[in-house]
This record gives C-alpha cells, structure tokens and sequence, in this order.
C-alpha cells in the first residue's frame, strides 16, 4: 500500500513537472547554434561581472527636512593666516542677536612666516586642483563623504625647511561656538573691546602702511570637524593690492548629517560667494578694511546617507540577465535560420528555370517538360 502511494505521489510529480526532458537522440545540433550559444555565454559572464561590480558598489542619497534645532550652539572651525603681525590684528564673530564671541574663546594667535614652503606649496597646490575639479563635477563630493575619516589629512603640513625668517604674518586657529543664527566672523586692524552698542576695535595705534589683509584659508568648517572632508574654502589665497582692501565672504550653511558605513557624523556643509574692494572714500567706495565673513544658516536640513544594494535585488537583476540573453539569443537565432532558408530556397528555386521548347508549327513554349514515368526508361 505504501509503494502504491509512493508511486502515485511520484506520477503527480512527473505531470507537474515544468521542465520536461528531450532525449538527446531528438536533438539537433549545428555549427551556427554552436556559434550562438558562444557569444550568449561570454556576453552572460561579462554582464555578470559588471552586475557584480554594480552590486559591490554604494550610492549617497540625500534627504531634506526642516531644521528644528535652534537651542544647539555652532562650532565654527578657523585656521587662517594674515600677512599682518599678531599685535595688529583682532578676530571677532557678532551675531545678529548682538551676541559678542571674542578670540580669547577659542582661537589662537601664533606667529608665523606668511610665505609657504615648497612641500607646502605642492600641498597647496593640490588642494586648489581638487576644488576647481569639485566645482565641476559635483558627484565627487559623494566620493569625499564615503572616504571621510580615511582619506589623507586635508591639514597644512608642518615646513619643513627650518626658515630662520622672522615671523611676518599672524596664524589664527582654533575653534569658536555660536548661536545658530545668521553672523559675522572678521579680522580686522586692532584688538575688538566690548561695547555698549556692539563691538570696537582699536585701530589707533596701528599704522596706515602696515595694513596688509593678504590671507591664506587653510581650514573653514561649521560644525563638528571631520579629517578628509575638503571644504569650499580650503587652500584659498587672496593677495591685496592695496593697504585699504575689503575681502568678503557670503556663506550659506547647510546642516547635514551624515551616515555612511564608515561614519556617523554630524556636521555642516556651505556654499559660498566671495567680493573684493578697495577702501576709497573719496571714490565713496565705504568700509572697514578686513576680512569679513558674512554667513547664514539655512532652515533645511540635509540627511546624506550610504546605501548598498539588497542582496535579493542582485540575485533577480542577475536573472534577469541569464534568462533574457538566453531568449533573446534564441529568438535571434530562429529568426536567423528562417531567413537564411528562405534565401537558399529561392537560389534553389531559381536553378530550375524554364526552358523554351521549339513547337511544329514554329511556336515555342516556355513550360517545363512533364516527366513521365516513360522518360526514366
């Protein structure tokens, strides 16, 4: 009883079965099937590679929401240099809540030579190139973002020539925590004093003809600071060519958060916009001679995140390739086959052409002869 259900349940199998096998004495082969199925073959392990190496890769995509952190103070990230003594020069953000952050906060002045040596000139170098390449393609930066934290230091490099010159121009670095509203980080002549009504600096005591805003940016950044990230105004150079100069920046700040499956940061990127002038009242070209740095912080909220492709989705484009080459080669194959035998029938066709055949009465006729069972005789 038990091998009759077992054989029945083995019958129900074989009607279900949706793969029915040919015997291969009923199958035919040929040289251009051969030739068919070679190409489908290289062209399946091609396209599996290349779907392989798609599936190894990952994309950044990016979200935007409203920004409903306003209580949260902005860190504000500066290594700059002036072509000014430290005695000369004072930094300062005002925020439009007359909120005054002084340097003493954070930032520290340290004299140095304004020239760069040859190591750090090739550093800088490279840097501007990077920058003039992200300003035109723009999907680097998604390669910035998914090498941070293992990427090479975007920090100036120490001299390495030991220069014996004096110190010539002045390093502001460090780091300064904000209100998040719109404000104005500057450098200008003088050390900045508290005042009633806002801020002062005291540009008395300095000289008309030592006034030199010259500056090098090696490092700007708004929130929590991330090695391998290259920022808008990284490896920037301005040279004044004139004591009265006015250097302005208009910076937007984008909050962004960042999740990759290296990091999970929280940080900030910005766009920025720059303008220079000459101090000339008598032109009415008005001002303070600095560097200003204007910036507002934007209401969105930028959330960048790495994604990889599901394995299942791999696994169904991956049969997709398998079976539709297959099909397609298939259906090129027949299509083929039928073409060419239509072509060799009438080449076949045409060997048989009529022949003219002299009648009695002078007449010809253009039928074929009939063969006859006598005519094989």
């Amino acid at each position: 009883m038990r091998r009759l259900n077992r054989k029945k349940t083995l019958n129900l199998m074989k009607e279900l079965d949706a793969f029915p096998k040919v015997p291969e004495s009923y199958l035919e082969t040929s040289a251009s099937g051969g030739t068919v199925s070679l190409i489908a073959f290289t062209t399946i392990a091609f396209l599996t590679i290349m779907e392989f190496t798609v599936y190894r890769d990952t994309w950044m995509k990016y979200e935007y929401e409203v920004d409903k952190d306003f209580t949260s103070k902005l860190r504000i990230n500066i290594d700059i240099t002036v072509a000014m003594r430290c005695q000369y020069v004072g930094a300062d953000v005002l925020d439009l809540a007359e909120t005054m952050v002084s340097s003493a906060d954070g930032l520290i002045y340290e004299p140095v030579v304004f020239d760069l040596s040859p190591q750090q000139k090739e550093w800088q170098r490279m840097l501007q190139l990077i920058q003039s390449r992200l300003q035109e393609e723009h999907s680097l930066q998604d390669v910035i973002f998914k090498s941070a934290f293992k990427g090479a230091s975007t920090a100036l490099p120490p001299r390495e020539d030991n220069s014996l010159q004096s110190p010539d121009a002045c390093r502001i670095h460090g780091h300064l925590y904000v209100n998040k509203v719109a404000g104005n980080f500057h450098i200008t002549v003088g050390k900045a004093i508290p005042h009633p009504r806002g801020h002062a600096h005291l540009a008395a005591l300095v000289s008309h003809e030592s006034y030199n805003f010259s500056h090098r940016i090696d490092h700007l950044s708004f929130g929590e600071l991330i090695p391998g990230i290259i920022n808008p105004l990284d490896g920037t150079e301005k040279i004044a060519s004139d004591h009265n100069q006015m250097f302005q920046y208009f910076i937007t700040v984008v909050p962004t958060k960042l999740h990759t499956y290296k990091i999970s940061a929280e940080t900030h990127q910005f766009s920025v916009t720059e303008r220079e002038r000459v101090i000339n009242h008598a032109a009415g070209s008005h001002g303070v001679s600095g560097i200003f740095m204007k910036y507002d912080i934007s209401s969105l909220m930028v959330t960048v995140t790495e994604e990889h492709m599901p394995f299942w989705q791999f696994l169904v484009r991956l049969c997709g390739i398998v079976g539709g080459i297959f099909s397609t080669t298939g259906i090129l194959h027949g299509f083929g086959r039928f073409v060419a035998e239509v072509i060799f029938c009438r080449f076949r066709l045409g060997s048989y052409r009529s022949t003219s055949v002299p009648l009695p009465d002078g007449h010809t006729s253009n039928h074929l002869p009939l063969i006859t069972d006598n005519s094989t005789h």
